[in-house]
């Protein structure tokens, strides 16, 4: 069980960026609606065990980053990558790697340094992203931003997730405004609005703060946004989530117009789709199917049947795009070889499953896949499935020999991970 985990709270990793007693309601208050700044004072913790000016100093000039795990921006505008990417030499000569040169080259000349997909290359940040997404519901992203003195990175502008802001090194003028399209789809951009998103930054600002170390900021997507460097360099990270909305049931819903005969049949033989009046009838046909296909929400099973649907596409949608806790091949497999009664084991962490029970089996659906054992082994994987560690000669329903089948074909599926 991770730090997280272990925190005050039911949402620890939440409460690093809104505060203790804002997690409990930031739901009800903050989510989806208004921003929130909260000042260091009023979090249980800074940010330097997340990350820090050394730990992108390290990604920089020892991981061999490639893109898009970096880009760089001055001035609003992204730099081609080739202004900060060279091969590798002898034995990695990739061209798109990361050069420590280049990148010090442009970030004296005023360049942001922006680092991507951190919940997938910074340890701290694997463990922190992974907490926050068990608490929020939905996936998320982590970017650093490194912006030197006096430097702005973008121009004003929107996002289409929500973000949260945590304020790692330096100062940070940020001026935000309110939104001109509330609520953007992803496949809506600021672009679409950028002479609306223009003249809104230039009126009286919603929040107009200089943030410092330990700040943190929730913002949710629409909201208009720019930012300065004061002073010397900034480090803020930038969690992005990238929240699952209504449009999305409704795609799920609309999904099942498949199974209607009415919308599957051809549209007429030499339509001319540039005749209005070919067309509108058939929208008119296909309205009224739409609407007596949908009006069966009232029936009940219709809509429980639905909401099986629904939740069995957005659980693996979710699934698809967050990890569960990274296993670790080679002691898992050291693991299994040296493996005894005595062994302690638990429930990956985060591992999303639906664990069901025949007469004949049990079946462990996660990410796609299924796993199957037999039925004796259910009570067993029930017991795994609450997420505490035990000992493989205390899994209830089987003997020694049986839960030390069960367990090994559990860790050699990386459905349970060595406690």
């Amino acid at each position: 069980m991770s730090s997280f985990e272990r925190g005050s709270g039911d949402r620890p990793a939440l409460s690093r960026c809104v505060g203790t007693d804002r997690a409990a309601t930031f739901d009800r208050d903050y989510w989806a609606v208004r921003p929130l700044l909260s000042t260091a004072s009023e979090l249980p913790a800074g940010f330097d065990d997340l990350f820090s000016a050394e730990a992108a100093d390290d990604l920089i000039s020892q991981r061999a980053l490639r893109t898009p795990f970096m880009r760089m921006a001055l001035e609003g505008s992204v730099l081609n990558a080739s202004k900060y990417t060279a091969p590798g030499g002898f034995g990695a000569e990739i061209g798109d790697q990361v050069s420590s040169e280049k990148v010090l080259a442009e970030f004296a000349a005023g360049a942001t340094i922006v680092l991507q997909g951190l919940h997938r290359t910074w340890p701290p940040l694997i463990e922190f992203t992974r907490a926050l997404v068990d608490e929020i519901g939905h996936p998320v992203q982590v970017n650093a931003y490194i912006t030197p003195a006096s430097s702005r990175g973008f121009d004003p502008h929107y996002d289409v997730h929500d973000v949260f802001v945590l304020q790692i090194a330096g100062e940070k003028h940020w001026s935000i405004h309110e939104p001109v399209h509330p609520s953007p789809l992803r496949n809506q951009p600021w672009g679409d609005h950028r002479d609306a998103v223009a003249k809104r930054a230039e009126g009286e600002p919603f929040i107009d703060a200089v943030f410092h170390p330990g700040d943190a900021l929730y913002l949710p997507r629409g909201w208009i946004h720019s930012a300065e460097a004061l002073g010397g360099t900034s480090i803020h990270l930038t969690i992005g989530v990238a929240a699952y909305t209504r449009a999305d049931v409704a795609e799920v819903i609309l999904a099942r117009l498949a199974d209607t005969e009415a919308l599957r049949t051809a549209l007429p033989f030499g339509i001319d789709f540039t005749d209005v009046e070919q067309v509108l009838p058939i929208v008119q046909d296909v309205l009224a199917e739409l609407q007596s296909t949908l009006s069966t929400v009232d029936d009940r099973a219709t809509a429980v049947a639905r909401a099986h649907d629904v939740s069995a596409s957005l659980a693996r949608t979710l699934s698809g795009a967050t990890r569960p806790e990274p296993v670790s091949p080679i002691a898992t497999v050291d693991a299994i070889a040296a493996l005894g009664g005595w062994s302690a084991v638990r429930w990956r962490g985060s591992l999303r499953a639906t664990v069901t029970s025949d007469e004949s089996s049990v079946r462990i659906s996660t990410g796609g896949r299924t796993v199957v054992l037999p039925v004796e082994a259910a009570d067993a994987v029930e017991r795994l499935h609450q997420g505490d560690a035990v000992a493989v000669e205390e899994l209830p329903g089987l003997d020694l020999d049986s839960a030390l089948v069960v367990v090994r074909r559990l860790l050699r599926e990386a459905i349970v991970v060595p406690a």
